[in-house]
Order: C-alpha cells, then sequence, then structure tokens
C-alpha cells in the first residue's frame, strides 16, 4: 500500500551525462570570458553604468560566494576601456589665499612631468637669482642709481645748509634727524650766551631759526622723494633683470603644457609672485643681500611647487577603484601635519588624494558594510556624492594633531559609487534613509543559482577551463567536469539547478587538483572531485561526528525500529561554519482530558522560535478544522522534543509533531524506522523544507549505526523530491533496498506509510470511518467531550 510512494533510486540524484563534452580534457575548452545566470544583475549595473544623471549609483545585493566582486570589477572593467582616460589633478599655491590652494585639472599623464618641470625650474630659480642679482654688473647698476639720487639728496642737502648758515643758523644730526641750532661767527652759541641776550635778540634768532627749519623740512621731503625715485629705478631693473631670467623657462612650460586649461594663469601668477617678491626684498633695504637673497629666494620657492594628487599616465580608460579600507582619510584624502598638537603647521604638499579623487570621472567599489560602521564617512560620501564636490578636510579626533590652517577649495568630482552588501543593510537604508534611496537608484541583485540547462552546463565547463587555466591547475576529464557540475546541484539542492556560488566551487576545483596530483594523475577525474569533496567535508565534521558518537552510546536515545505510539523521529539540520549536517531527534505528543489546546513544551521553556511556534498553532488550526465540527475539542496535548537543549526555531517539523499528535490520539503506533520532514498546513498539505539532503544523510548516517533493517527510511515532501542530490551511498543503500525514501504530499498519505492504516474520510455529518485513523481520533476526542460534559454539570 505504501509502495506507491517510495521515490525510486534514478530520483534521488542527477547524473550529469559526460556525452556532453565531446573533449578529452577541459585544455580543449574555451576558458568562459562571460558570467552565468546573472543576466538580470549583468542588465541591471549595465543600465546604471550607462545613465549619467546624478542620482545613478549602484547598490549589488546577493549572498556570499556569488562573485559579485570579481563579476562587477569585471563588468566596469571593459565598460571602463570604451571611455578617454580623464584628467591628472595637482594642487597649486593659490596667490590668493595661502591657505587655499588650487585644485588644476591637466591632460592625462602630464602632472608629474609639470610636477618636475616646476622642481627643476625652481632649483635653477635658487641658483640663477640670487647669482644675477648678486653679479658686480648688476650691482654697479644699482651703485650707479643709488650714486646718482645719493649726489642728489645731497646737493639739495648742501644748499639747504648754506642757506641756513647764511641765517647764522647750523644743522646737526641727531638720533631721531636733524637739529636747527644758533650760530655766530660760525660757531654754535651756548645756552648761557644765549640767555643773555636781550629779548629783541632772541627773537630774531628764533625767527631765523624757524625759517631754516622750514627750509631744512622742504629739503628732506625732496629728498625722501628722490629716495623713492630711487627705489622705483632700482625696483624696476630687478624685476626686469628678474623676468629676463624666468620669462623664458615660463614661457616654455607654458607652451609645452598649453594643452591644460588653468595652467597658462598659474604660470602668469607665478612670474608676477617672483618679480614682485625680489623687487619688495630689494625694497626693504636690506643691507646684506649676499646673505639673505638665497635664504629669502628658498622660502619663497615652496610657493611654487607642484603636488600631484592623481598621475594616470600609466592608466587605460576610466579610473575603476575597489576601495577595500574605506576610512575617512582613504576615501576623502588627508592633509599630513607635523605637529604634535595646536593648529598644525603644513602647506598644500602636503595634501594626500583618496579613492574619490582616484575614482574621478570613473568608478569606485565599496562594501556598505565598513561604511555603516562609522556613520561620519557615511554621511561625508552621500554629500560627496549628491553635490558632487569634493572637499579635502582632517577629522580632528582621528588624528590627534590638531587641526589644520590649510582647506584645499572645493573640487568638483564625478564619479560611479557601486555599493557591494547583502540583503539586510540594502533593506535598512531603503526603509530609514532618505537619502540613500535619491543617490543609489539602481538595485542589482546576483542570483544564488541557475537553471540547469545545457548551456549553463557547458559555461560551467568553460569556467572550470578558465580557473585551470589562471591557477595553472591540472585539466579536467569530462567526468571531472560532471563530478563538479554535480556538486554544484547538490550545493543549490535542487536537481534542476547550478549554484552561482562560485566561491566554494572554486575551492573544490583547487582541491580536486591537488588530490589528483597527490595520485601522480596527469588529470583531475570525478573520483578526484568526490575525494576532494569527501575531505573537505572530513576537516570540518569534528562536531557532527561527535553527535553521531552521542547515538551510538546511548547518550541520546533514538529507536530505529519497532513501533511507538505518540513518538516519532523528527529531522532537523545543524550549520556548522561551512558544513550543514543532518540529526534526527525524537519527538513526542501525549493527550489527555483538560483544557483545550496544545502545549508546546519548547515554547512554555522559552526554547522556541516564532516559526516553529506558528507551526503548533498550524497543527492546533488543522485539529480543529478535521475534527471540532460537530462539538468543540476538550483535550490538552503536549509536545515536546526529547533531549533538545537548544534553541529551536522553523516549522520544517510541523508534519511531524501532527503525526505524533494522531498517534496520539488514535492509539495507533508509529514505525521508528522513519524519520519525518516536512512543513504542513490547516488544510494538512505537506509543503517543502530546507536541508532534505542533510537530513536524509543524517539519518541514514545513524541507521547505518545501529543496523539498517531494510525497513527504515525517510519520508519528505513531495516538493522536495527535486531537490534530492544524495550521497553515493545513500542511493546503493536504497537501491539494495536497505533503505527508503518516501515522499508524500498530503497528512493522509504520511499516516498510511507511518501507521499502515487508512487515515479516512468524512462523510458529509463530518464522521470518519471506525477503522481509520481518523475515525479513531474521532472516538477518543467525542469520548473525551463527553467526559467534560459530565464534570460540566
Amino acid at each position: 500500500m505504501t509502495k506507491q510512494f517510495l521515490v525510486p533510486a534514478k530520483d534521488l540524484t542527477r547524473k550529469c551525462d559526460t556525452s556532453l563534452f565531446s573533449i578529452k580534457t577541459t585544455e580543449e575548452l574555451a576558458p568562459l570570458d562571460r558570467v552565468i545566470g546573472q543576466k538580470r544583475a549583468e542588465g541591471a549595473i549595465e543600465f546604471g553604468l550607462n545613465m549619467t544623471t546624478p542620482g545613478y549609483n549602484i547598490f549589488v545585493t546577493g549572498h556570499e560566494g556569488t562573485g559579485k566582486s570579481t563579476i562587477v570589477k569585471e563588468i566596469l572593467s571593459r565598460h571602463a576601456r570604451q571611455f578617454d582616460t580623464p584628467p591628472d589633478l595637482c594642487l597649486v599655491y593659490n596667490f590668493d589665499d595661502e591657505y587655499c590652494p588650487v585644485a588644476l585639472e591637466m591632460k592625462s599623464g602630464t602632472a608629474a612631468l609639470f610636477a618636475r618641470r616646476m622642481a627643476r625650474f625652481i632649483e635653477t630659480l635658487k641658483v640663477k637669482i640670487p647669482r644675477s642679482l648678486e653679479s658686480d654688473k648688476f650691482q654697479d647698476k644699482i651703485t650707479q642709481i643709488e650714486r646718482k639720487y645719493t649726489d642728489k639728496q645731497n646737493s639739495i642737502f648742501k644748499a639747504v645748509e648754506i642757506q641756513a648758515k647764511n641765517l647764522g643758523v647750523g644743522i646737526i644730526e641727531i638720533e631721531d634727524g636733524y637739529q636747527t641750532i644758533p650760530l655766530s661767527n660760525g660757531q654754535a652759541i651756548s645756552p648761557e650766551t644765549y640767555q643773555a641776550y636781550d629779548e629783541k635778540t632772541k627773537t630774531g634768532i628764533q625767527e631765523n631759526l624757524d625759517q631754516a627749519m622750514e627750509k631744512l623740512n622742504s629739503a628732506l621731503r625732496d629728498m625722501g622723494k628722490l629716495e623713492q625715485e630711487m627705489v622705483r629705478e632700482s625696483k624696476k631693473i630687478v624685476s626686469t633683470k628678474t623676468r629676463t631670467i624666468i620669462s623664458g623657462q615660463i614661457k616654455t612650460m607654458g607652451d609645452t603644457f598649453a594643452h591644460n586649461p588653468g595652467i597658462e594663469k598659474h604660470l602668469k601668477a607665478v612670474q608676477t609672485d617672483i618679480v614682485e617678491n625680489m623687487a619688495l626684498f630689494l625694497e626693504s633695504g636690506n643691507s646684506q643681500p649676499e646673505q639673505e637673497l638665497p635664504v629669502m629666494t628658498d622660502s619663497l620657492m615652496q610657493h611654487y611647487q607642484v603636488n600631484v594628487l592623481c598621475d594616470r599616465k600609466n592608466e587605460t580608460g576610466a579610473p575603476v577603484i575597489f576601495e577595500t579600507s574605506p576610512g575617512f582619510q582613504n576615501l576623502f584624502g588627508k592633509i599630513e601635519t607635523n605637529s604634535a598638537g595646536g593648529a598644525s603647521p603644513t602647506d598644500f604638499s602636503k595634501v594626500r588624494a583618496g579613492s574619490i579623487l582616484k575614482a574621478n570621472n570613473g568608478y569606485l567599489i565599496l562594501e556598505i558594510e565598513p561604511l555603516l560602521k562609522n556613520p561620519y564617512v557615511w554621511e561625508t560620501l552621500k554629500n560627496t556624492l549628491q553635490n558632487r564636490t569634493l572637499n579635502i578636510e582632517d577629522l580632528p579626533d582621528q588624528s590627534g594633531m590638531g587641526t589644520t590652517l590649510l582647506k584645499p577649495l572645493p573640487i568638483p568630482v564625478d564619479v560611479k559609487v557601486i555599493l557591494l552588501g547583502s540583503y539586510e543593510p540594502f533593506r535598512i537604508l531603503q526603509r530609514t534613509d532618505e537619502k540613500f534611496n535619491k543617490i543609489f537608484k539602481v538595485r542589482a541583485d546576483f542570483d544564488y543559482e541557475a537553471d540547469l540547462t545545457r548551456e549553463n552546463e557547458l559555461k560551467y565547463a568553460g569556467f572550470i577551463a578558465r580557473i585551470c587555466r589562471d591557477e595553472n591547475l591540472l585539466p579536467f576529464t569530462p567526468c571531472g567536469v560532471a563530478g563538479i557540475i554535480e556538486y554544484g546541484s547538490r550545493l543549490a539542492e535542487d536537481k534542476e539547478k547550478l549554484t552561482l556560488r562560485f566561491g566554494k566551487i572554486t575551492g573544490i576545483i583547487k582541491e580536486a587538483d591537488y588530490w589528483a596530483g597527490k595520485g601522480n594523475a596527469g588529470r583531475v577525474s570525478r573520483s578526484h572531485v568526490i575525494k576532494a569533496v569527501n575531505e573537505q567535508r572530513f576537516r570540518h565534521n569534528l562536531y557532527e561526528e561527535k553527535v553521531q558518537q552521542e547515538f551510538d552510546d546511548h547518550s541520546i536515545l533514538m529507536d530505529v525500529q519497532g513501533r511507538m505510539t505518540g513518538q516519532i523521529n523528527a529531522l532537523a539540520v545543524y550549520s556548522m561554519g561551512d558544513i550543514a549536517f543532518g540529526r534526527p531527534t525524537r519527538l513526542t505528543a501525549e493527550s489527555y482530558m483538560g483544557e483545550p489546546g496544545i502545549i508546546n513544551v519548547e515554547h512554555e521553556a522559552d526554547m522556541s522560535g516564532q516559526t516553529h511556534d506558528k507551526g503548533v498553532m498550524i497543527v492546533s488550526g488543522y485539529l480543529g478544522r478535521m475534527f471540532a465540527q460537530n462539538y468543540p475539542l476538550s483535550v490538552s496535548i503536549s509536545i515536546t522534543f526529547e533531549q533538545s537543549y537548544e534553541g529551536i526555531d522553523g516549522d520544517s517539523a510541523s508534519s511531524t509533531e501532527l503525526y505524533a499528535v494522531l498517534s496520539s490520539l488514535s492509539g495507533v503506533p508509529i514505525q521508528q524506522g522513519i524519520a519525518v520532514t516536512g512543513s504542513v498546513n490547516q488544510k494538512g498539505q505537506i509543503q517543502a523544507i530546507g536541508g532534505v539532503n542533510e537530513k536524509i544523510e543524517g539519518f541514514y548516517d545513524v541507521c547505518l549505526k545501529k543496523g539498517l533493517t531494510g525497513d527504515q527510511g525517510v519520508m519528505i515532501p513531495t516538493a522536495n523530491v527535486k531537490n534530492l542530490m544524495l550521497r553515493q551511498d545513500v542511493i546503493q543503500a536504497v537501491e539494495k533496498g536497505k533503505f527508503h525514501i518516501y515522499a508524500v504530499a498530503a497528512i493522509e498519505q504520511g499516516i498510511e506509510v507511518l501507521m499502515d492504516l487508512s487515515a479516512g474520510k468524512a462523510d458529509s455529518k463530518f464522521n470518519y470511518p471506525e477503522n481509520t485513523v481518523f475515525g479513531l481520533v474521532q472516538k477518543k476526542l467525542e469520548k473525551f467531550h463527553k467526559r467534560s460534559l459530565e464534570f460540566g454539570k
């Protein structure tokens, strides 16, 4: 009666047809240069890259190991090659505001050359300017000018002295200028003599003194004007000389870099500044130019250096930057300082570019998780993308070095940002961050599986060929390729799918190569792939073995033969890092008179999750639908997972719980050699669950240790048959009739498998036949109901 529910051995896995590959080894295949199964994600990325309107940055979502990073970089690299290489970027001194240096764009590959030319220019000037201005010939010109004006000044002063002497007044030089004194016979009148004069004589003397002072002041003003004329003439020849020294080189650089906007203006500013500063130095009246001029020149020349922020001479196409450590300075740049505290002295040559500038006019790839760990970085990134300008500044609390006075002018940026992340941060940002939705308008969702088609199998083979070429591995035979494809279906948990988590596939390819090499094989076959899979599992399954030992020594009670009422073997999956394994668990149910309802022991002990609690409530709903149409239920039911000391969640055991409850109510025992998995809805339909392969193999391992009887097996949802990709030893046991896989779609079918008795079908009055499981359940519930009425009276 239950044979109709048996799954044939041929449906327990899928074998790849090696005749599909008309090759001897993968050496004969062209390595795959396309992406497998990501048409949706590729289309979204392509759309986002071609949208030049602001806001169309891209957020890439997908499971870990699907190759998001690799694929995105490959797509971007191909896309970027079709564009011209963007300009270099350099930072120069701002002659209008020394604290706000200016960024200049230059033709790709020219900024470093410009910086070197300016450095040589500066070194040349350091030598040429002092040498020229200190030369005998130039100093003679300066001396001649000074002598010419000094002679004029001396003539004016001598004339004033004569005029004063005629008035009986002498002129003497004192510390802060000149002073007039009265004379008599060419000699200064002493104070005593002066006091002896009568008032009229004194008045005459004072009038002469005032008149002489007036003439002296007028002469001094004329002499001052001559001084200014001398300085102007000196400055003029200094400016002419300096301009002569630098104009040739300035013109040469201007011609060389004429194709760069802003360079001509900057060079003119440099020339003007040099000329003005050299002249101002002489205007200061320094008496020892041969000592001070070199120092002053050296200090000035720091203004004329060029700080190359982005040098693209070795780049082709638009830049593609993958920033793996997106800290504030790595992203937005920094200003280096030398001070231990306070306002840090620095200059524009200490400014360093971050990834935003390096990716300017190109593409920047970032992972979202590190960004969200630093809210200031995340907010600054959004502001930069929204405003399309970058401010290079330091965070005072990051460096502990104080703040700098330097603040470069905002730099226009045009960069497309591609964020990589999982589904959870994307959902949170979409719900809570308004700016996020305006800035990242494109989502590229990477699938974790693809349909198993002939085309995709051939692509898998091409992928293997590519890994073998890139990693210098042994070639794979057709059966070796088939082994990888079958492993891909196993990871996808679906005979009709292939996993796109190529991280794990690549790992097995490399490990299969290792085992082939260790066996001195020249090629990788299916046996090497199986060896790699088994050895990888062995390295990680110590905990699984410890759990199995607890079944062997009866630390965990588990019956795998015989029949028991209200007891059944449920199946769960445990995940430990890179592996998952199935573990059977005894589930028991007890029914008795009492307050109507199901007591979920795990829930009462605060050891169950919401999904498991929901499954228990569905069981309650099913019982009400099937057995409470004529009278209310008057039964209490207790359900528990025996020897379970950890939290339980998920509804994959809800059908198992229902079978145990029906067994307890009907008194019909359940075969203990058949473990059960599958969720159930309120209509009694069995629904698909996850981890079906691990669950079957976990129970098979327990039965194998305790002894296979030929009556043991696992009952799964019919919907999960397509997910079966079982181990070869399990399939062989099924083929020999030592183990069985049953597939059911409804509770009634499962009852026949587990209890060897028909479930029963209700008549129009909702009554079930007596010789059925449902009939026995109904009989007991009716008995409980009548007794409850009696107790009520």
